[in-house]
């Protein structure tokens, strides 16, 4: 029995050809070639609506859903036939391919800025950081992003050569499942995760050019500096992934798809947008993409 081919076909779109043969085989004469393709259901796949099968062997799976992943595997029989006798043998060769629908991963991205204020215990440094959220989410309302996850905490930061010095620290996610995404994606409904991710990166741009600006204004524009403004060069970012559910990652099993979220295999499930696939501790599930167990 031959290694099992591990493929990775993206959600909505076409499988690539799976061939049935290996290399050598392919650079040789093959005499009475035919072809025995079975499905993951057991089901011989010829005729089947959502397969394409050419007379070579090929065979390309069409308008790849989870519920499509499974062993695909396909008997090659082929004669031989003896040069001095004529005598005629058949030949039989299995192949064996895993294919495995996979998305995109969704991408948020966490964003750490500091704000200098007069003291911690001061009323406007809340409505400053209310401000600031409202502020943000209007600069991206447009994308359907908006800014998630956000708190900041006041500390005394002691500055080598100076003195102590108050400031804000604040975080929050830039995230592009605000209401009404839905409706942007209903326009491209197979390749959701591109258009979106498309979207959140746009965002995070205009986050951080707001913030370069800033640190333009402070040198520029104020007379005198306002009481809370912002750390010149203290924002960052870091990129977050999440998968849909019934997807998750997993780069030891999946290690030539380690960034994609690969479908859940049977026997484990993803309820929400974590990366992982949880284990099933009643393994009722044969499915492939469950999302409960």
């Amino acid at each position: 029995s031959r290694i099992a081919v591990n493929v990775y076909v993206k959600v909505f779109t076409n499988s690539p050809f799976l061939v049935c043969m290996d290399l050598a085989r392919s650079q040789e004469e093959v005499i009475d070639p035919k072809y025995l393709w079975i499905g993951p259901d057991g089901k011989n796949l010829e005729g089947q609506m959502y397969v394409n099968l050419t007379e070579t062997g090929k065979l390309t799976v069409m308008g790849f859903r989870e519920s499509m992943s499974g062993a695909y595997t396909c008997t090659l029989s082929h004669k031989i036939i003896e040069t001095t006798t004529q005598e005629e043998r058949e030949m039989f060769e299995a192949y064996k391919f895993m294919v495995y629908a996979y998305r995109e991963a969704d991408h948020a991205y966490q964003v750490f800025v500091r704000f200098t204020t007069k003291e911690c215990e001061l009323a406007a440094n809340g409505q400053f950081f209310e401000e600031l959220k409202k502020i943000l989410n209007n600069i991206i309302f447009d994308l359907t992003c908006h800014i998630v996850e956000s708190s900041y905490k006041c500390h005394s930061v002691k500055i080598p050569k100076q003195g102590l010095l108050h400031e804000l620290f604040v975080s929050f996610q830039v995230n592009p499942f605000a209401p009404g995404w839905e409706e942007v994606c209903h326009q491209i409904p197979y390749n959701c995760e591109d258009v979106t991710n498309k979207r959140v990166r746009e965002a995070r741009d205009r986050i951080g050019e707001f913030f370069d600006k800033q640190t333009y204004a402070l040198k520029h524009e104020f007379q005198t500096v306002p009481i809370i403004h912002y750390v010149d060069n203290s924002f960052s970012v870091t990129h977050i992934d999440s998968c849909r559910p019934g997807f998750g990652k997993n780069d030891i099993t999946h290690k030539n798809c380690a960034s994609c979220c690969v479908v859940c295999d049977p026997g484990t499930y993803s309820p929400n947008n974590e990366v992982t696939c949880q284990i099933c501790t009643r393994p009722r599930v044969k499915k492939y993409g469950a999302k409960s167990c």
